[in-house]
């Protein structure tokens, strides 16, 4: 399965692909950041995001988009933007019959690092580690769009090693990163009802 993660952002757009099966090892396709810059015209910024993003579809052809979903935030010029940005990217994904998934950042952070809680820096060493690459991605909204997409691959082994919901959802040899994964797709399941 090749997954396409996007980190939305108006200034700084995180693109990352990777390939694998789930729960299975991962290889890193491409990984990128769009940039926009801040002071033009919001018309321009997300048409240059929405034709980059196009490109990638085009040219990496992935089997699902996984994208970050956005929280509300103290500041809510950067959220408007944040979703601006995540829209987007669904809609190109839309326009393609290209499937689009919404990951919160703790469920993220759980897939790759085991804590729902970690830092970016702890997030950003866990996807070096995972995709054994020689340095780390850089900028943060790289390495958050890598491990997007992980998350993503990650979610179906997941879910076929460790029931989420039953008598049985303590056991089947999970690890503790798929163990916290899925306490984080419970806690966020509860936050939205």
């Amino acid at each position: 399965m090749r997954v396409l993660g996007i980190d939305p952002g108006l200034t700084r757009c995180g693109l990352g692909v990777v390939d694998g099966l789930p729960g299975r090892r991962v290889q890193m396709v491409a990984v990128d950041v769009i940039r926009t810059p801040a002071g033009s015209d919001l018309g321009a910024r997300l048409l240059g995001i929405s034709d980059a993003v196009e490109g990638w579809m085009d040219q990496v052809r992935p089997d699902v988009v996984a994208v970050e979903r956005v929280f509300s935030q103290n500041n809510v010029s950067t959220v408007m933007g944040t979703a601006q940005a995540a829209g987007v990217t669904a809609l190109a994904a839309a326009r393609r019959g290209i499937p689009v998934v919404m990951h919160t950042p703790s469920e993220v952070k759980a897939a790759v690092t085991g804590s729902g809680r970690a830092d970016k820096a702890q997030v950003t060493a866990m996807v070096q580690r995972i995709l054994q690459l020689a340095e780390a991605p850089r900028p943060a909204d790289a390495a958050d769009a890598l491990a997007l997409a992980i998350c993503h691959l990650w979610r179906d082994g997941t879910a076929a090693v460790m029931p989420v919901r039953g008598p049985n959802a303590s056991k089947g040899g999970a690890t503790a990163a798929q163990q916290a994964w899925v306490a984080a797709i419970e806690a966020s399941k509860k936050s939205r009802r």
